[in-house]
């Protein structure tokens, strides 16, 4: 009996050994589930963090984008503002150049004043209308109607001397220097043009002093071009005014231009000497 207990010690001892290292392995893997869990949790955190981080970025891209194309539509809408603006005075411009080249066109025509408006800007103007009466009495006698219809006719042949005469100077060159042979300042107008520019066709000059219709052409053109004295410059029939005129445009370096741009495909050349 007493060697069959002494045996069982050995096993009694082996036993307390097997169940710590259960406990270890449980412990070792709590820590191990709770290091897992910790990772899960921390990678989880880092995933909203940069998620959080790319929607504010996004944001504020997509914002500034927008701020951008906000301003790009804008200036885009000031730029279409202006070239419309640009547009409408060309028009403008245009239609203003069209008009005053059809008023040039009319002017150049030099059409005949008709005979009524001719007689009512002289003294003969009372003939009008029949018989009048003469200081609220007396009325015109045929006789006198006679010497105002005689005179209306003459006003009208002289109307149309003078248009013809103009006529038959305009077509002499696309410039016209309609001048008085003892004027400074037709010489000045004529030294530029004549002197300074060599211009084909050469600009033809009208001395009015000499000419048996001067005064009368001075008139006609005082009625086309609102310029009674001389100079009275002419290019393709309008009036680019007188010597002062002539010397401002020659200063300024655009008196060529202005020669060309007026004259169109009648001048042939403009060349400063």
């Amino acid at each position: 009996m007493g060697k069959y207990y002494a045996a069982n010690p050995p096993y009694y001892k082996e036993k307390p050994t097997k169940m710590a290292s259960m406990r270890r392995v449980k412990v070792f893997g709590l820590f191990v589930f709770i290091a897992v869990v910790s990772l899960l949790f921390y990678t989880s955190s880092l995933r909203q963090q940069r998620n959080l981080v790319k929607s504010d970025s996004g944001d504020f891209y997509s914002k500034t984008m927008n701020g951008l194309g906000k301003q790009e539509v804008a200036a885009a809408g000031s730029r279409n503002d202006e070239d419309e603006k640009v547009a409408k005075e060309m028009q403008q411009r245009l239609k203003d150049a069209a008009d005053k080249a059809k008023d040039n066109a009319n002017a150049k025509a030099f059409k005949p004043d008709p005979p009524s408006q001719v007689v009512g800007k002289g003294n003969a103007a009372e003939g009008q209308g029949g018989e009048r009466s003469v200081a609220g009495r007396k009325k015109m006698s045929d006789k006198a109607q006679e010497v105002v219809k005689e005179g209306e006719k003459e006003v009208e042949e002289e109307d149309m001397e003078v248009t013809t005469e103009l006529n038959t100077i305009l077509k002499k060159s696309p410039i016209i220097i309609f001048s008085k042979s003892y004027c400074p300042h037709s010489k000045r107008a004529k030294d530029i043009l004549l002197e300074k520019y060599t211009i084909d066709p050469l600009p033809y000059v009208v001395e009015l002093d000499k000419h048996p219709l001067g005064g009368k052409l001075q008139g006609r053109l005082n009625q086309l071009t609102g310029r009674r004295t001389v100079p009275n410059v002419l290019i393709n029939g309008v009036s680019i005014g007188g010597g002062d005129d002539v010397a401002e445009l020659d200063e300024r370096g655009t008196l060529g231009e202005k020669v060309k741009d007026l004259g169109a495909k009648k001048i042939l050349s403009v060349k400063a000497n």
